[in-house]
């Protein structure tokens, strides 16, 4: 069955390729046609207003509806409404990278740096299907894609810097050059930094890390209206320290290629074709050979690869736009458990955490837009997927689930409309979801994964039932020339949610363990999550922005879910007079009082964190210039959040400067 659905996608799109082929092509055009987004949201400029030398982790946090979680300094675990990385699609352009940690430290966002991504695309909800199955949507990395030229051109940029609080020392360089024909682009980066100190000045242990990122993207145009581009993306951390784990990273390398090839037309229903292969190899190895107080030592090294293929077209037709993607792929996922004691040659205990799982993946996804007057549109779209899962070592799986089968297929049919209406200086957005999401790998088929924060290990279940998602959202916002406010709000409804229960049967592995829980599902959650913005231009050049935010997630007997964001709010004032900014901020979470004991929380304090910067823009020669100087945490507040696994305290004050030249 999965070969013959995936066949029948494969020519589904072949046939609407072979359609669009029967409209004539002027090859003496160079008229450009613009490519058709649906219902997109797409964050510009890998950077803040107040720090232009953010990473990717910190880039995401200034999303209004994403926050994370933190076991240390680095590679934070994006949380997408609310939800954990498993609901959420994490593509780098369209294409499934999944990590090779089964503790959740390697989240694809850290394989990428932000000099070699463009833009960020974050999509809420079934609205973010169109890369596959979701619950909380999907966030979308761009990569750098530097446009053909008439004539010959080079580009670049160097950014240098230095914080204070950890030491950290970064540099970073991008490279491209472009014609009519050929276009190359090119970046390398190198961060390393010391362990920080919180807000009482102290030094938290193990939050060190050193890291190394370089791709290279090359395009060749075939013709006026097609072109050829191959990508490659190498990423390579060493000595990663996570302070709320019991072990740290030794080495994680991820090599991320593709091939694609983009045919536009001038005439008929379809604009654009693309269509990209892509193959990913990722291995992450952590251990805890650097904590000696550890009685017994156990290593976890993990890996994972994936082929796929992404295929999408473009129609446009008058008031008609719309996007079809096929997405295919195959992935398998590999972990392992060591034990030892101090001498690391006489291992006492060997399993598979996830026991060689094979996943493979096809779907097609849909996206409409009509526009039914100049003030009003309706988007509808849906997906069809069918995930398909092998475990080859099914023996771990049939300890706690004898007799399970080593093979699962499941259907991940999704639906979703929006309706959107703009009138005067009013907008007014109305929609609804529905979708399905299979188990994750380590909520399929994971054998005693440690969680530290409650302290349990975790068993998998493959037999577990599809989460189904039902979803209502709507926003309202006015905007003035000087001002506006946008309200926002969505609500989730999710059947056979997915937690970990405690097992009456089985005992901890891992010494440091309290009991075992399996992955078991609710009858169902809830959640729903809630903001408004507004902005204020005060004068000419002094702006105001401000956001206030809230979530509440509850279990089938009215539990509080974990790792939901209490009240928090941001505000900033950005002034500017000629070449020189000024920008200051506040921001913080009130108190926690909505934690989830029997999940491993507890309540967590308000905080408040007051930032402040400066830049300077200034030419040399043909190079435009700046630099900038600021301080994080000024107030040097000693906190941790609700997210902050374990309770480690954050950063305390961290001074920041920072050097950024273009041409």
């Amino acid at each position: 069955m999965m070969k013959k659905l995936s066949v029948g996608l494969v020519l589904l799109v072949f046939g609407i390729y072979a359609k669009a082929q029967d409209s004539q092509i002027k090859q003496d055009s160079t008229r450009r046609i613009d490519e058709v987004h649906v219902n997109r949201m797409v964050k510009k400029k890998i950077e803040t207003e107040m720090k232009m030398s953010v990473s990717v982790d910190e880039f995401l946090a200034s999303s209004e509806n994403i926050s994370f979680i933190k076991r240390g300094a680095y590679a934070w675990e994006p949380l997408l409404n609310n939800m954990s990385s498993e609901r959420t699609n994490l593509t780098i352009d369209g294409m499934h990278i999944f990590g090779a940690c089964t503790d959740k430290m390697d989240p694809i966002t850290s394989y990428v740096e932000s000099n070699n991504l463009s833009a960020i695309d974050i999509t809420s909800g079934q609205a973010g299907s169109m890369h596959g199955s979701t619950v909380s949507g999907s966030i979308d990395l761009k990569r750098k894609s530097t446009p053909f030229s008439l004539d010959p051109k080079w580009s670049g940029a160097y950014q240098t810097g230095f914080e204070w609080n950890n030491k950290q020392f970064f540099n970073m360089g991008n490279l491209s050059y472009s014609d009519d024909k050929f276009v190359a682009d090119g970046s390398i980066s190198f961060r390393k930094a010391g362990n920080y100190a919180d807000g009482h000045n102290d030094e938290v242990k193990h939050s060190q890390y050193h890291k190394f990122n370089t791709s290279l993207g090359m395009a060749y145009k075939t013709s006026p209206l097609s072109a050829l581009r191959v990508d490659a993306i190498f990423d390579m951390a060493k000595d990663v320290g996570f302070p709320a784990l019991p072990m740290d990273l030794w080495l994680s390398r991820a090599l991320i290629t593709s091939a694609s090839y983009k045919q536009m037309f001038e005439d008929g229903l379809v604009k654009v074709w693309d269509s990209k292969i892509y193959f990913n190899a990722v291995e992450h190895y952590m251990d805890d050979t650097t904590r000696p107080e550890n009685l017994v030592h156990m290593d976890m090294p993990g890996w994972s690869t994936t082929y796929g293929l992404v295929s999408k077209i473009n129609l446009k037709k008058e008031d008609y736009a719309s996007e079809i993607q096929l997405n295919a792929y195959e992935n398998v996922s590999i972990a392992e458990m060591r034990m030892y004691p101090q001498d690391r040659s006489n291992r006492t205990m060997f399993a598979y955490s996830w026991p060689w799982v094979t996943t493979r993946y096809v779907g097609l996804s849909m996206n409409n837009a009509w526009e039914i007057s100049d003030k009003s549109q309706v988007n509808v779209g849906g997906a069809l997927g069918l995930n398909y899962n092998h475990a080859k070592y099914v023996e771990f799986n049939w300890i706690f689930h004898p007799g399970t089968p080593q093979e699962k297929t499941r259907f991940l049919p999704s639906l979703h409309a929006n309706y959107q209406l703009n009138f005067d200086s009013f907008n007014f957005s109305a929609g609804t979801g529905y979708g399905h999401r299979a188990p994750s790998v380590s909520e399929g088929y994971g054998y005693y994964i440690y969680n530290s924060f409650d302290r349990y290990d975790y068993i998998g279940n493959p037999d577990l039932k599809n989460e189904i998602s039902y979803e209502m959202n709507a926003s309202l916002g006015f905007k003035k020339e000087k001002v506006g406010i946008e309200v926002k709000a969505n609500y989730f409804y999710i059947q056979n949610y997915i937690v970990g229960r405690i097992l009456s049967m089985g005992s901890p592995m891992n010494y440091q363990s309290v009991g075992v829980k399996g992955y078991t599902s609710l009858d169902h959650a809830t959640l729903f999550n809630f903001s408004i913005g507004g902005h204020y231009d005060i004068l000419q050049n002094l702006q105001w922005k401000g956001l206030l935010t809230y979530a509440r997630g509850q279990d089938d007997r009215g539990g509080n879910l974990p790792f939901i964001r209490p009240l928090s709010y941001q505000t900033s004032v950005h002034f500017t007079h000629h070449k020189i900014g000024f920008q200051t901020s506040l921001n913080g979470d009130f108190t926690q009082n909505n934690y989830s004991p029997e999940y491993g929380e507890d309540k967590t304090s308000s905080y408040k964190i007051w930032n402040v910067s400066a830049d300077y823009r200034f030419n040399i020669k043909n190079c435009k210039a700046v630099v900038q100087v600021g301080a994080e945490n000024l107030w040097n507040e000693y906190y941790s959040t609700y997210a902050d696994w374990g309770n480690i305290p954050r950063m305390g004050r961290n001074i920041f400067t920072s050097l950024k030249v273009g041409f």
